[in-house]
């Protein structure tokens, strides 16, 4: 794939809209830069004794609406520029959905693929502590990204308020729910996106149950989207992840896909016996692309559709459940060629949605029942699809300009509103 800077793609993406928008200059600069950015340093022992240094990061890139809000990744190649971008994106998203949060994210450069639990465990503690000086309910409220789960949610939980002396479950999102989580958060952004693909497919003439999808990524949004647009009626026919591909034109079984996962030696996509395997994840990621279906559903990570494989997508709808993982220049092929895009910042928002749930029944210690949160969730979905498409019709412009349009829109007002200090 492209080695393209996401720092410098989501910093494009802001001066376009800027000059559609004819954004105050002053606000634009404000917003093309990060409010700070914080680099640890994470020594470890490891299980056979020898430390080893891993480099963290936490970045808050705007904190005009609210505390910063944000996933953290292990990833080796996780950069600070990546964690910037997507800190970026993060401040979008919130503000495209009406949530009162600014935008965060943070990561360590490590491969906990090849790491052992209990060495994953002192890895998640350390750096919360490192990061601790900018974290907190009411500062900066963690959540799970690529590689980190509920249960490394509440190791940071359980450091942080060993380090301030009391239980504070509002501190990161993403929690089991024995000590704070919430109902419907693990699948929350799989279930999102479902939910905007399925107003898009009312908005188009289009039945679920006549559409076919291919969804890149199996992990927990991918997964979600995938058994989600199953469960809605459509007809999953690819599905990759970073091993390999697995493809059935007349349907792969998506719960014994899923089971598969959770038992295989690698949670991997390949060797399920239900449908054409295809070993190599780059090779089953061409393929996947080229598949003439309905619904595109990249959940993987950054930087996947590029200028050099966005002509081979045939896709009708492209709806985006990674972060950033199509290229300014791809987003402009995929426009030309009529594809209607559902941007990351609408489209995989479910997941940040249901956290703010959680970090509010945190606060106020009343947790909610499933249904409600499902209910409420599919209100603000159907509602940012909706307000989003209002503005692409009355400009004229695709639905990632138009959200864009919207998000720093109202960034840029709450920016207005408080002024600079001092």
């Amino acid at each position: 794939m492209s080695a393209y800077n996401p720092w410098e793609m989501a910093c494009q993406q802001l001066d376009t809209v800027a000059r559609r928008i004819g954004l105050d200059p002053n606000i634009h600069a404000k917003l093309r830069n990060c409010k700070r950015a914080l680099i640890v340093s994470v020594p470890i022992q490891m299980d056979d004794g020898q430390v080893r240094v891993f480099e963290g990061y936490r970045v808050q890139h705007n904190l005009e609406r609210g505390p910063a809000k944000g996933g953290i990744r292990y990833h080796p190649d996780v950069t600070l520029d990546e964690v910037k971008a997507l800190a970026m994106w993060m401040t979008w998203k919130c503000a495209v959905v009406g949530l009162p949060y600014g935008g965060a994210k943070g990561g360590v450069v490590c491969d906990p693929n090849r790491m052992s639990l209990a060495e994953i465990e002192r890895l998640t503690r350390r750096y919360t502590s490192e990061i601790s000086i900018i974290i907190g309910p009411e500062k900066d409220i963690p959540a799970p990204d690529v590689n980190t789960n509920p249960q490394v949610m509440s190791w940071i939980m359980d450091t942080y308020s060993m380090n301030v002396g009391y239980s504070a479950p509002g501190v990161v999102t993403g929690k089991p729910i024995d000590i704070g989580g919430s109902e419907g958060r693990l699948t929350a952004t799989g279930r999102g996106a479902m939910i905007v693909i399925r107003e898009a497919l009312q908005h188009l003439n289009m039945r679920p149950d006549q559409c076919t999808v291919a969804v890149q990524g199996f992990g927990n949004v991918g997964g979600a989207t995938a058994q989600f647009l199953h469960e809605l009626g459509c007809r999953v026919v690819g599905v990759s992840d970073a091993f390999g591909g697995v493809f059935n034109p007349k349907g792969l079984d998506i719960p014994a896909l899923a089971r598969h996962c959770r038992t295989s030696e690698r949670h991997a996509v390949a060797g399920f016996d239900g449908g054409d395997v295809v070993e190599g994840g780059a090779k089953a990621t061409e393929e996947l692309f080229k598949l003439e279906v309905d619904i595109l559903a990249p959940c993987a990570l950054e930087n996947q559709i590029t200028k050099d494989n966005a002509r081979a997508i045939r896709a009708k709808i492209v709806a985006e459940g990674a972060n950033g993982p199509t290229t300014p220049e791809a987003d402009e092929i995929l426009c030309r060629k009529g594809v209607f895009m559902l941007p990351d910042i609408l489209a995989n928002a479910g997941g940040v949605t249901v956290s703010y749930f959680e970090w509010v029944q945190d606060i106020q210690a009343h947790f909610w029942q499933l249904e409600d949160i499902n209910k409420e969730l599919a209100r603000i979905m159907t509602k940012g699809f909706h307000d989003v498409l209002e503005i692409a019709e009355r400009e004229k412009c695709d639905m990632r300009m138009a959200a864009y349009i919207l998000a720093v829109s109202r960034v840029a007002t709450a920016v207005r509103l408080r002024g600079i200090y001092p």
